[in-house]
C-alpha cells in the first residue's frame, strides 16, 4: 500500500506543479518537459533491465555453482546462530541465507553489480515461504531494510567521482561514510526489530553486532594510515580480488564434488533472465513517477522551503545545497550520482560537496530496491518496509550533515 500512496503522491504532486508554473509564472514548455520525463525514464527503465539480465545470469549461475559445491551450506553455517535470531522464520541452512550474506559483503565492498543478483535470489528463495504470496514476510523486509541502509566498508564510487572532479584529497570523505553507513543501518536494523519484537541485546546478536563493529574500526585504522592514491587502489584491488576468490572458490569445491560446473552455471543463469523480465513493469512505474516528480521542479520547490525554514530557527544552512542529493539517493541512484557531479562540478572541495559526496556514499536506492525486489516476485503489499527504509535514509542523511560539520567545517 505504501508504494501505491507515493506512486499516485508523485503524480499528484506534479501535476499541482506544473499547473503552478504554468498559470502563475507562464511556463510553456513544463508540460511538455514532464511528458517527455515519462517517456525518457521508461526507456531507462527497459535498458536497466536489460542490463540487470547479463549480470543476473552471471551471479546467480555462478551462486548455483557454489550451491551444488557445497559452499553455500558452509556459509549458512557460518552465520546460522546469527541470522536464526534476526530472521526466525528461515529454516536453518535454507539457500536464501547465503544469497543474503553474499549481498550484503558486496554491498560493503561497494560492488552494487554483483549485489543486485544475489539479493534477488535471496528474495526468490524467501518467496518459496511466503505463504500470502503478494505481501511481505518479515524476513523479507528485515533483508530489504538492511539493503536499503546501504552499510558501506569501501565507497569506491565516491572515491572515484571526487578525484575526477579535481577534489584535493578523494579520500577525506571516507571515514565520515563509514560512520554514516554505520549508523543508517543500525538505525533501520532497530526499527524493524522493535517491529518485529527481536531482541537485539541477545548474547549472539552482540557477538556479531560486536565483531561487525571492530571489522569497521579495523578498515577505519588501515586506510587512515594511507595515502589518497593507495586508499582508491587498494580498496578497488580488494573488492576485485575478493569477487575473483569467490568465483574460484566455488568452482574449487564444486570440482571436488565433481559437479559438472558447465552445466550448473547454465542452469542457474536461466533464472537470471526468467527474474530480469519479471522485474520490467515494476521498474518502469517506480522510475517513471521519479522522472515526473524530478522534472516538474518540485524538488526545487522543497529544498527553497527548507532553506527558510532552516534561516527562521536559526540553523547554519551551508549543508543546504547538498540536499538536492540525499532527496533524490532513496530515489534513483543515477540521479544521485548525477546531483553529486553538478555539485562537484561547482567546487569539489566545497563543504557542502563534501556533505553530498557523504551522503551518497552512506545510503542506498530505497525506492529503486524496493520496486526491484519486491517486484521480482510479485509483492505488491510491502506493509512497513518503506517506513523502516525511510527511517534508515533519514539516521543516514541527519548523520552525514552532523558528522561532515565536525570532520570539514
Amino acid at each position: 500500500m505504501a508504494l501505491n500512496y507515493i506512486w499516485i503522491g508523485f503524480f499528484l504532486i506534479a501535476f499541482v506543479v506544473a499547473l503552478i508554473k504554468f498559470f502563475i509564472f507562464g511556463d510553456m514548455e513544463i508540460f511538455n518537459v514532464i511528458v517527455n520525463s515519462t517517456m525518457d525514464t521508461s526507456r531507462k527503465a527497459f535498458q536497466t533491465a536489460l542490463f540487470l539480465t547479463g549480470i543476473l545470469s552471471l551471479w546467480l549461475g555462478i551462486l548455483k555453482i557454489g550451491e551444488k559445491g557445497g559452499m553455500v551450506n558452509i556459509i549458512s553455517r557460518a552465520v546460522g546462530p546469527f541470522f536464526s535470531k534476526l530472521f526466525p522464520e528461515i529454516p536453518k541452512n535454507h539457500p536464501s541465507i547465503a544469497a543474503m550474506v553474499m549481498n550484503i559483503s558486496a554491498n560493503m565492498l561497494g560492488l552494487g553489480n554483483a549485489a543486485t543478483p544475489l539479493g534477488l535470489k535471496a528474495m526468490e528463495e524467501m518467496q518459496k515461504l511466503n505463504p500470502n504470496k503478494d505481501t511481505a514476510t518479515n524476513a523479507q523486509i528485515m533483508f530489504l531494510v538492511l539493503n536499503t541502509s546501504g552499510l558501506t566498508l569501501i565507497p569506491i564510487t565516491v572515491m572515484a567521482l571526487r578525484a575526477e572532479y579535481g577534489a584535493a584529497h578523494p579520500s577525506d570523505i571516507f571515514i565520515p561514510i563509514i560512520i554514516t553507513t554505520f549508523f543508517s543501518t543500525m538505525a533501520g536494523l532497530i526499527a524493524v526489530s522493535l517491529i518485529q519484537k527481536i531482541n537485539l541485546l541477545n548474547k549472539t546478536v552482540l557477538i556479531y553486532l560486536g565483531t561487525l563493529t571492530l571489522l569497521i574500526s579495523g578498515t577505519i585504522v588501515y586506510f587512515y594510515k594511507l595515502t589518497d592514491n593507495q586508499i582508491n587502489t587498494q580498496s578497488s584491488a580488494l573488492g576485485n580480488f575478493i569477487i575473483l576468490s569467490i568465483i574460484v572458490t566455488f568452482i574449487i569445491l564444486a570440482v571436488r564434488k565433481k559437479v559438472n560446473v558447465y552445466e550448473a552455471f547454465v542452469e542457474g543463469a536461466k533464472e537470471g533472465f526468467s527474474i530480469a523480465v519479471k522485474i520490467i513493469p515494476f521498474l518502469v512505474a517506480m522510475l517513471v513517477a521519479i522522472g515526473v516528480f524530478t522534472a516538474c521542479g518540485a524538488m526545487d520547490f522543497l529544498i527553497l522551503g527548507l532553506s527558510k525554514l532552516f534561516v527562521s530557527i536559526g540553523v547554519n544552512t551551508d549543508f543546504v545545497p547538498a540536499l538536492p542529493t540525499a532527496f533524490i539517493r532513496p530515489l534513483s541512484g543515477s540521479g544521485a550520482i548525477a546531483m553529486l557531479t553538478q555539485t562537484l562540478s561547482e567546487g569539489a572541495d566545497s563543504f557542502h560537496a563534501k556533505v553530498a559526496s557523504v551522503m551518497l556514499g552512506s545510503t542506498e536506492t530505497t525506492f529503486y530496491v524496493i520496486a526491484v525486489y519486491f517486484g521480482s516476485v510479485s509483492i505488491r503489499n510491502t506493509r512497513y518496509a518503506v517506513t523502516c527504509g525511510l527511517i534508515a535514509d533519514f539516521a543516514g542523511i541527519t548523520t552525514a550533515i552532523l558528522i561532515s560539520y565536525l570532520f570539514f567545517h
